[in-house]
């Protein structure tokens, strides 16, 4: 199942190309509510609807350092301090866009070097701590997709102090969408608390000058740790709630620090669309303005 959310804040699932209009008032408190809730009678057509953010959840929790190409290449960046595995922290919730939602470029120099990050992400189902590895799968309610947009001049002199996270929370930094997918729809989760591992993961930039350039291609084959993991490592630190969210970390390749002379040329700037997209979730594409039009 996929779940949206559309216009001005109603919640839906999908059935081809309609939505069928649930009664709850938003999709964090379908979570809360144990994800039921009746439907209200009313269908839309998927073409009519605008979709927003599908949720904006109380945490948003990132990690770093999961997938090992992503780390390796991190060694050549220069930065003060390493970006190890097992480092969480948190999002600007203020920060999240949906769909097609305008990338607000910072004014001012306040960054010349705006990066995207490819990553999946999962919407925790219920509440619960100190949990066991083979109790986290239960923790799973849905995926979606993530891009975490970066200022890596910010962040290179955040690092200075060993910590990341202006550079990540500048508001219309968080992409997230376009819908929710509930695990039986990947058909590959696992125990591990992980899709196939196999899942094509791509982004892709529309530069403002015409070319359209992939610059990442990857899979989940080389993150080191599945969400199971890295939730039962978060449950140690604070009690999760239905609809939180926790990302993955950036896919190998996954971001323009690795392959920017190799592909774009240069960092992300106004007039660029970027899509993320993730296999069997579907494709999240974002322009990047100066202003923001909607």
């Amino acid at each position: 199942m996929k779940l949206v959310t559309f216009d001005d804040g109603k919640v839906g699932r999908l059935e081809g190309d309609r939505v069928v209009a649930l009664d709850v008032p938003d999709m964090r408190t379908y979570y809360e509510r144990g994800q039921e809730a009746a439907e209200t009678g009313e269908t839309f057509a998927l073409a009519d609807v605008r979709l927003r953010a599908p949720i904006i959840p109380k945490k948003f929790f990132h990690t770093a350092g999961n997938f090992r190409e992503h780390h390796e290449e991190s060694k050549n960046v220069n930065w003060s301090h390493p970006v190890l595995p097992w480092i969480v922290f948190f999002q600007n919730i203020d920060a999240i866009i949906g769909p097609e939602d305008d990338i607000v470029y910072p004014p001012h120099g306040i960054t010349n070097e705006m990066d995207y990050e490819l990553e999946l992400a999962v919407v925790i189902g219920k509440a619960g701590k100190f949990f066991s590895p083979e109790e986290a799968e239960d923790y799973i309610a849905g995926y979606l997709i993530f891009n975490d947009i970066t200022a890596r001049d910010i962040q290179r002199e955040e690092m200075k102090s060993g910590v990341f996270s202006l550079s990540k929370g500048i508001d219309t930094f968080c992409p997230i969408g376009p819908w929710i997918v509930t695990p039986d729809e990947l058909g590959g989760a696992r125990a591990a608390g992980a899709p196939a591992p196999d899942l094509a993961m791509t982004a892709t930039v529309l530069a403002g000058d015409g070319r359209s350039v992939e610059i990442s291609r990857g899979t989940w084959t080389s993150a080191q740790f599945s969400f199971g993991q890295m939730l039962v490592r978060a449950s140690a630190d604070v009690h999760l709630r239905p609809g939180e969210i926790l990302g993955s970390g950036t896919v190998s390749t996954g971001c323009l620090l690795e392959v920017k002379d190799a592909t774009l040329g240069r960092w992300l700037q106004p007039g660029d669309l970027v899509t993320v997209a993730i296999e069997g979730i579907g494709e999240l594409e974002t322009p990047i303005v100066t202003r923001p039009t909607r």
